[in-house]
């Protein structure tokens, strides 16, 4: 073969993508960015049901609570779940992007949960075993921490079986590297067919050359990348409802057992939270676990925040990443200042899981980023854009515990006005809608070019 048809048969990236179809590496790759999540979950959120049941034994004050709570909240900018979500949707076709990285998301929102599942058989459970060497008693939530790591082992060994990013890969400059990912991707995707796959070469994209980490961090603080680099760092300090979802099993656990005394029934949520209860203990009971129902409503919340985000996966290509995220923040925001000026316990917790929707949209935040920023940078700009809002979220958490404790209807008015303000900080992107018609008009034009150039080097 020619360097002349070597060069004609090139494509860009994009088309490469396409040309591997939609198939079986695409939903391991996906189920294995699931399984990531639901284990970043365990780790995020673990502590969500750890901390309140071992309050008893390791005699813990709210305060403490709080800080047990959040401090795994600052390990998230470690890249587990920005790495996988950026590997994802840089191995999938264009078409399918927006709709595997909203599934992922899904299964994101309903980890808190699986893990509730995962505690209602072990968390009542009252056996403890002294171990003198440790100097502590194995009992349920001991056990419910090591049932929470099993993920993260899985993950680990399944990775092992997979590709690297296509995408990034071609950053490298390893063009042959490229080609044998793409290559496998579409034997795997296409098992039943006997066809080769057809893309011979790649376009470069940008420098191929190793960058260092100042290289990479600099071009996000310079125009034309600046403005993206602040705002999505706004959207994502914003984006602190993950604050109540570290509360929401205390929270429900309250709601639960004072509406079982039948009081309460007119109550707000902040009334609810604010009650003292004075409840005759169980003595067969567990210390200090969780109610079964209390673990059965946070089940029940995440999957309304699953179901709804499945509902918006179907909308977004439609409607547009940014639109989507502007109307879901302005709406669930609204809820949260409504939760306490609507009267009745049961309206307040419906206006209170509608609130927490809001979770959703950190997944349109990644896949926005992922848009925006270009591919040597894209890892990098994820992380750094949301480690402003992790650090944050350490502060918010123990902000948002004492203000549920001393002045709770103002924790709800801030923290759901600040969610509201992240729609008007969103309409200051882009339209990702333009973005993509503008990328596939260039794509066509490439295509369009390179048989050109070849005639012109044929004729030459």
């Amino acid at each position: 073969m020619s360097g002349r048809e070597q060069i004609g048969e090139k494509v860009p990236f994009e088309v490469a993508m396409d040309k591997t179809g939609f198939g079986l590496y695409n939903l391991l790759l996906t189920s294995l960015a699931g399984l990531v999540i639901i284990s970043f979950g365990c780790i995020v959120y673990g502590s969500t049901i750890i901390v309140p049941s071992s309050a008893c034994e390791l005699e813990t004050t709210p305060t403490q609570q709080g800080l047990l709570a959040s401090a795994p909240i600052i390990g998230k900018s470690s890249g587990q779940y920005t790495i996988s979500m950026t590997m994802l949707s840089e191995s999938v076709p264009m078409a399918k992007r927006n709709l595997v990285v909203l599934l992922v998301t899904s299964i994101f929102l309903l980890a808190q949960g699986i893990m509730a599942v995962l505690a209602i058989p072990i968390i009542p459970l009252s056996f403890s075993y002294e171990m003198p060497v440790l100097g502590i008693y194995w009992n349920s939530w001991r056990t419910l921490m090591l049932v929470y790591c099993a993920p993260s082992l899985l993950c680990a060994c399944w990775l092992f079986f997979m590709q690297e990013s296509p995408k990034y890969a071609l950053a490298k400059g390893d063009e042959a590297e490229t080609l044998r990912i793409l290559n496998v991707i579409y034997k795997l995707n296409n098992r039943k067919s006997s066809e080769e796959y057809q893309v011979k070469g790649i376009v470069a994209e940008g420098s191929s050359e190793k960058a260092s980490t100042k290289d990479q961090v600099v071009p996000l603080f310079k125009v034309p990348l600046l403005k993206y680099t602040i705002i999505m760092t706004t959207l994502s300090v914003f984006h602190q409802i993950t604050a109540f979802g570290i509360w929401l099993p205390t929270i429900a656990n309250q709601y639960v057992r004072l509406l079982e005394t039948g009081e309460g029934a007119d109550l707000t949520i902040c009334g609810i939270i604010n009650t003292e209860l004075e409840i005759v203990p169980d003595p067969d009971a567990t210390p200090c676990a969780l109610n079964v129902t209390s673990l059965l409503i946070v089940l029940v919340v995440g999957v309304m925040q699953s179901c709804f985000n499945l509902i918006i996966s179907a909308l977004v290509d439609r409607v547009g990443r940014r639109n989507t995220a502007m109307a879901i923040t302005a709406f669930c925001g609204t809820c949260g200042i409504l939760v306490n000026l609507v009267p009745g316990a049961l309206a307040s917790l419906l206006l209170f899981g509608l609130y927490l929707m809001a979770m959703m949209v950190l997944g349109l935040y990644t896949a926005i980023s992922v848009a925006l920023f270009p591919t040597h940078l894209r890892a990098l700009a994820v992380s750094l854009t949301m480690t402003g809002g992790r650090v944050f979220s350490f502060a918010s958490i123990q902000i948002l515990n004492y203000l549920l404790i001393n002045n709770c209807e103002v924790g709800f008015y801030v923290y759901a006005s600040i969610l509201v303000s992240s729609a008007i900080v969103a309409s200051f992107l882009p339209d990702d809608r333009l973005l993509r018609k503008r990328l596939l008009q260039q794509q066509q034009q490439k295509q369009i070019e390179n048989p050109v150039h070849e005639e012109a080097s044929d004729k030459s």
